[in-house]
């Protein structure tokens, strides 16, 4: 369907052409030739449009000079923008009853490539008609195509030759449509492009005064006028105030019912021959310059009404026919704006999209990921001043229960009034994030003060009036610092979310700062749990064997086995490596069993090969404390004879015999049943009662190493010594005194009356082939001085 307010202004171009009626021309005949001999067709025809008829400015094989529109096959060709074929009109259900179809000259097949006017306006068609179906390709239309673009390049010409125009001469309204399209498409000041084809318009018509402006739509969906560019040539002195005024905050027309608006609502061309005298000028701003004469043309852009240019006092006043004259260039102007337009809507659109990718939409913070690169900035920007990046991990306390009481609307209200507070404590170079939810990321540089921290959970204690309800609320916080914690982004945040959980565990309402220390532990834990399997699946754990001494026999008593992890990584790895980090898991058992098999099998060995060494291993608490401690140790000595089992001690931590009493002695009890003996380690760091330590059935206490390292130089350690040594004597217990590492330790210690010693001042652990050929030296040495 033909939009109406294009069709006028088709027509009006059609007119301002000045072809219809007019003689056939050469130029226009040998085209449509070219055409009927190329295609071998019946006919080939320059059709025009007017109102109510087609009619024929060349025709080849066709008799009639016009047809009423209505029949007219071109007519749908011009409503689009490349060729219209139709291959059997007698198949296609827009043409099978048309009476060129079914009578004279009986239309089968029809091509037709739409023509345009210099300004643009479709006035026509160079088309190929037979009487017979036939089938062509696009491809093979392309002449036709090229045929009508010589139709157009005529048209243009001729337009151009002619030069009438009764106000405006087409030579100068071509420059000025060259003009426009340069500025407007190599200029970004929108009001200098304004006001340069204000100029020519002025220019062209004689006008005393004029303005451009641009048609936009209020809320309400009311047309009102932004102006562009106004003159202020007719502005008296007395007015100045109101031209500056103007351009300064930008003049708007929303008056719909004066001479301006007036073409906003009808689309119409708007002439006054006396201003002065014209109902329709009412309204006029006071102080506005005097009106003799005005025109008020609307610009459009296809069907689209987007601009309104207005002249005023020119010498003989204005008519329709000038507006005519003049549509190139409102064309032109009307393109051009569509152009700026659509320019604007796509930078904001991308604008649109960048704040939807990088800003929270509700508090306007910037999002996790714009927040990344922020951080990441700044985090740079640290390293080279050598400064500090405090990340703070906020999550709200009580937020939940106020979105559930109150709804979405109230919580959306909280949040961004706790946004707002997170920025007024921080500084213009902080940051402040909205990761999601009510979780909330400050990153703060250079803070050396830990009320800073403080400030902020103040801000969001403040009571929140939201209408009629006063919400209380609070923070958790979760704090690390680069370079203290020297990790990535992801990392600190994760650890400052970390801090966040242990401040909410803590009571919330208040930060905490992330603990590197503990964190390291952490995932060293979690990393060895994960590798134990492995180690112990592919034979990794290995015993190394640290000797005793007997101080009076001055022979190796036995053994100390000491867990040892061959890791693949990392080489050989000592117990306080990997130990504590399995302790209370499933691999405290299991480390726990591999040692007592492997202990146990070497005493088999030693029992085979007449060795009388003992072997003593250390059992962690949790799986001596644990309810199938018995069953493993049992299992263990499955067949074991009682001259093996006594020679396996079981080391057992003085503290462990603390934690529970009752499940202690039960175990120590099952040890004497199973023939096993055990030895109390660390002897002295506990705080055991004498009660207790009369009824704990260990047969040896191991001396702990910190009281006789520094037992020669710290009277209270040596008294500690004594008093076990004696202690132990009383309750005719084996002392052994480890970490002797001189010759002068082991000479008091003798003195002390101590009957064992193990430390580097005889040997450090090491695997057992190693070991054995140590004891067996030391042993053969020990016998020479005794018999030299």
């Amino acid at each position: 369907m033909t939009n109406p307010g294009i069709e006028k202004r088709r027509l009006a171009a059609l007119e301002r052409l000045g072809i219809l009626d007019t003689p056939p021309e050469e130029r226009f005949e040998r085209l449509t030739r070219i055409a009927k001999h190329y295609y071998g067709v019946k006919t080939a025809l320059f059709s025009v449009l007017d109102t109510e008829r087609q009619w024929f400015k060349s025709k080849q094989g066709f008799e009639a000079v016009e047809t009423p529109r209505s029949v007219a096959f071109c007519d749908y060709a011009i409503q689009q923008d490349k060729i219209l074929l139709v291959e059997d009109a007698t198949k296609d259900p827009r043409f099978r009853n048309n009476p060129l179809v079914t009578g004279k000259p009986h239309i089968r097949f029809y091509a037709g490539m739409p023509v345009r006017e210099p300004s643009g306006f479709k006035i026509g068609t160079l088309c190929i008609i037979d009487d017979r179906p036939r089938q062509f390709t696009e491809i093979e239309l392309d002449v036709l195509r090229s045929l009508a673009s010589i139709v157009e390049d005529e048209l243009e010409r001729a337009y151009l030759q002619a030069d009438d125009g009764e106000f405006a001469k087409v030579s100068h309204l071509s420059r000025a449509i060259h003009r426009a399209q340069n500025v407007f498409l190599t200029n970004d000041n929108e009001h200098a492009a304004f006001e340069l084809m204000l100029n020519d318009l002025l220019t062209l018509t004689g006008s005393q005064f004029g303005f451009i402006g641009e048609i936009l739509h209020g809320d309400d969906g009311a047309p009102f006028l932004k102006v562009g560019a106004i003159t202020n040539i007719a502005w008296s002195p007395q007015t100045q105030a109101l031209f500056q005024e103007v351009e300064r905050r930008g003049m708007v027309f929303d008056r719909l019912d004066n001479i301006l608006g007036l073409p906003m609502t009808t689309g119409e061309v708007i002439v006054s021959a006396d201003v002065a005298s014209d109902s329709r000028a009412k309204g006029l701003p006071e102080g506005h310059p005097p009106i003799t004469s005005y025109i008020g043309i609307p610009v459009f852009s296809g069907d689209q009404q987007i601009g309104l240019i207005g002249l005023a006092n020119r010498a003989g006043g204005y008519s329709v026919k000038l507006a005519n004259e003049l549509e190139p260039l409102m064309q032109t102007l009307g393109n051009l704006i569509e152009r700026k337009r659509l320019y604007q809507e796509k930078r904001e659109h991308q604008r649109n999209l960048e704040q939807a990718a990088n800003y929270d939409a509700l508090t306007g913070l910037p999002n996790r990921r714009r927040m990344t690169e922020l951080f990441e900035q700044e985090l740079e920007e640290a390293r080279k001043r050598e400064g500090l990046v405090s990340v703070c991990f906020i999550d709200l306390d009580g937020f939940k229960e106020i979105n559930d009481q109150h709804g979405h609307a109230v919580g959306d209200a909280v949040l961004k009034s706790v946004a707002e507070r997170l920025l007024g404590s921080v500084r213009a170079h902080d940051v402040v994030a909205r990761l999601g939810g009510d979780e909330f990321v400050a990153i703060l540089r250079d803070v050396d003060d830990e009320r800073v921290y403080a400030r902020l959970l103040e801000a969001i204690r403040e009571p929140i009036s939201y209408r009629r309800h006063v919400l209380h609320l609070s923070g958790s916080m979760g704090v690390t610092v680069y370079p203290e914690d020297d990790s990535d982004t992801d990392q600190l945040l994760r650890h400052a979310d970390q801090a966040m959980y242990a401040a909410k565990e803590a009571g919330k309402n208040h930060y905490v700062l992330f603990d590197l220390d503990s964190h390291h532990s952490r995932k060293e834990r979690i990393r060895v749990i994960e590798q134990m399997g492995a180690a112990l699946a592919q034979d990794e754990l290995e015993l190394y064997y640290q000797p005793k001494i007997h101080f009076g026999r001055r022979q190796v008593e036995g053994f100390e086995a000491l867990l040892r992890w061959n890791h693949p990584e990392d080489g050989v790895l000592g117990p306080g490596h990997f130990l504590d980090h399995i302790e209370y898991t499933e691999y405290a058992c299991k480390v726990g069993n591999f040692v007592l098999e492997e202990a146990i099998a070497r005493l088999r060995d030693f029992h085979s090969r007449n060795l009388p060494y003992s072997i003593s291993v250390n059992l962690s608490p949790s799986h001596f404390l644990g309810p199938g401690f018995r069953e493993d140790l049992e299992r263990a000595l499955c067949d074991c004879p009682a001259e093996i089992r006594s020679r396996l001690i079981l080391e057992v931590l003085e503290t462990t015999a603390l934690d529970d009493t009752d499940r202690v002695l039960e175990h120590l009890a099952a040890c004497r049943e199973l023939g096993v003996d055990v030895s109390l380690d660390d002897f002295g760091t506990g705080y055991s009662s004498l009660d207790l330590f009369r009824r704990l059935t260990a047969q040896e206490i191991k001396i702990d190493r910190s009281f006789v390292t520094d037992m020669l130089t710290n009277p209270d350690s040596e008294m500690i010594v004594s008093a076990i040594v004696s202690l132990s004597k009383s309750f005719r217990r084996r002392l052994l005194a480890e970490g002797i590492e001189s010759a002068e330790a082991e000479a008091r210690l003798i003195e002390l009356g101590c009957d064992l010693g193990q430390g580097f001042f005889y040997s450090k652990p090491m695997p057992l082939a190693p070991a054995l050929e140590w004891a067996a030296c030391f042993d053969w040495e020990s016998r020479r001085d005794r018999s030299a």
